[in-house]
């Protein structure tokens, strides 16, 4: 495990090798944390990878090629340490391969690449699948990124504001002990715009599916945004821990994600699971600016 950090003038980011987890994002000779500290009393990470799995499996378990796998939450690239690819001034490369142990959980060769490149004042985080085997590669991929909210010491996130690129509403999926529900809620904006409030997170994570946006800013209290996630993913998740009032907000694009409650198919049948064929590679990025 070593901490890499890299800066082009503008911006600074530090790596952590175990999951080439996104640990520290400032602006150069700035002070400010834009990135969640992984505090333990709240949540103990700041931004791992979601791979093979997006959110939770029925039961814990899945079905493929005739056999039953368990698999926890998120997956488990997040808790495994990556080779250093390669480093410059303006961009650093992590890379995963499959291994005894992963295929143990997991029946499919893969080569994971997770890179960071810094373009001004934004951060550009990339995603590589290779598929290096003669069979199709199903997987789930995402982000989970905290970002400090407050991120100013003396506010309140009450006071802070989303800001989607969509005008009228947004509609979530609701979660029951980590799972998909049928229930879905209408969140009306304002502009784009929605509150912050205590009650937002009461039932998990926000899970806005479809293509309904792919921009979110967080917003301070005088009405500037101090953050903007953009990204192509089809779905996303919004998040902070349901009930503890943490001082951070998660923004997660998503390739991928949990189970619904009542599902009984198998991994290759899971909604929005991606399917690459043998010798391909799926490419990605989403973007953070400040």
């Amino acid at each position: 495990m070593a901490l890499f950090q890299i800066g082009n003038g503008q911006i600074t980011i530090q790596v952590d090798s175990m999951g080439a987890e996104l640990k520290s994002m400032k602006k150069t000779g700035m002070e400010t944390e834009y990135m969640w500290n992984a505090d333990p009393r709240f949540w103990k990470r700041t931004s791992p990878v979601l791979f093979p799995l997006v959110g939770a499996l029925h039961n814990g378990e899945y079905k493929c090629e005739g056999k039953t796998f368990s698999m926890g939450q998120h997956g488990f690239a997040r808790d495994m340490e990556f080779t250093l690819k390669s480093q410059t001034n303006k961009e650093i490369w992590f890379s995963l391969k499959s291994n005894k142990e992963t295929l143990e959980k997991y029946p499919y060769e893969f080569l994971l690449e997770i890179g960071y490149e810094l373009d001004e004042s934004t951060l550009i985080v990339k995603w590589k699948v290779k598929n290096p085997s003669d069979k199709v590669l199903h997987f789930s991929i995402g982000g989970h990124p905290a970002f400090r909210c407050p991120i100013a010491e003396d506010a309140k996130q009450g006071d802070y504001r989303l800001r989607f690129d969509a005008k009228e509403k947004i509609t979530a999926g609701i979660l029951e002990d980590g799972l998909m529900s049928n229930r879905k809620v209408d969140y009306e904006l304002e502009n784009g715009y929605m509150w912050i409030d205590k009650n937002l997170f009461d039932n998990d994570a926000l899970v806005i599916e479809d293509d309904q946006a792919h921009e979110v800013a967080l917003v301070k209290p005088d009405g500037s945004h101090y953050l903007t996630v953009r990204f192509n993913a089809p779905l996303f998740g919004v998040w902070s821990p349901p009930g503890k009032n943490a001082p951070f907000v998660c923004i997660e694009p998503w390739y991928g994600r949990c189970d619904d409650v009542d599902y009984a198919g198998t991994w290759e049948e899971r909604k929005w699971g991606q399917q690459l064929p043998a010798g391909e590679s799926f490419e990605t990025s989403y973007s953070i600016e400040i």
